[in-house]
């Protein structure tokens, strides 16, 4: 069953947008070599920065309300690049979004990840997804506020909050953009996702 938020007086939360932005976080060296990131605070790699920088050029003169990200440095680093071009856009941080945490799995070979599983010392999945609703619910603003906002953060709160939309998950390259929105009859809807282009598409696939 689809998420369905709770409006504050005067506030809205993220699903109370009709449209807003998810943009997974450039390269780290996990990613390069498909292991398992999670909680792991890793830095972007030299080609994880350079995904961030085209990104924040596409995004310079996109309308963007407020720009949200999860604190762990791989997503605090993307959304800096993009606001070092949008002197109007400040990170709020947004920690209910980061990356599930994988307990004794973090750095392990992405081959042997098994979402349905709770690893010992990580998150299980249902914690992992109440979580992210939390991050919704928190990411709040103006209800006349008219820009869509921005989200910094990772592939498994991506597939989150897809599922808390009834949306097939659309699998997130580093640095790729998801557009959610709802559609002339209320439906969400998610367009297919923005990848970065070569020279700056070698990227892998989670957290």
């Amino acid at each position: 069953m689809a998420y369905r938020s709770r409006r504050k007086a005067g506030v809205v939360s993220l699903f109370d947008h009709p449209c807003f932005h998810l943009l997974r976080h450039g390269q780290t060296e996990h990613n390069a070599i498909d292991r398992i990131a999670g909680a792991t605070d890793a830095p972007l790699t030299d080609l994880g920065r350079a995904q961030a920088g085209h990104v924040a050029l596409t995004l310079r003169d996109r309308p963007i309300g407020r720009l949200f990200a999860s604190p762990l440095q791989r997503a605090w680093q993307t959304a800096q690049a993009i606001a070092a071009l949008r002197p109007d856009l400040e990170i709020q941080p947004a920690p209910l979004l980061a990356e599930r945490d994988w307990g004794i799995w973090e750095g392990a070979p992405r081959a042997m990840l098994d979402r349905d599983a709770t690893p010992e010392g990580g998150e299980s999945p249902e914690a992992f997804h109440d979580r992210i609703l939390q991050g919704c619910a928190a990411i709040s603003g103006p209800a006349a506020q008219e820009a869509p906002p921005l989200i910094v953060a990772h592939s498994g709160t991506i597939r989150s909050v897809m599922a808390a939309l009834d949306l097939p998950f659309l699998r997130p390259t580093n640095c790729a953009r998801i557009t959610i929105f709802r559609d002339p009859r209320g439906c969400w809807r998610a367009d297919p996702p923005v990848v970065v282009p070569d020279p700056f598409s070698q990227t892998s696939r989670l957290s």
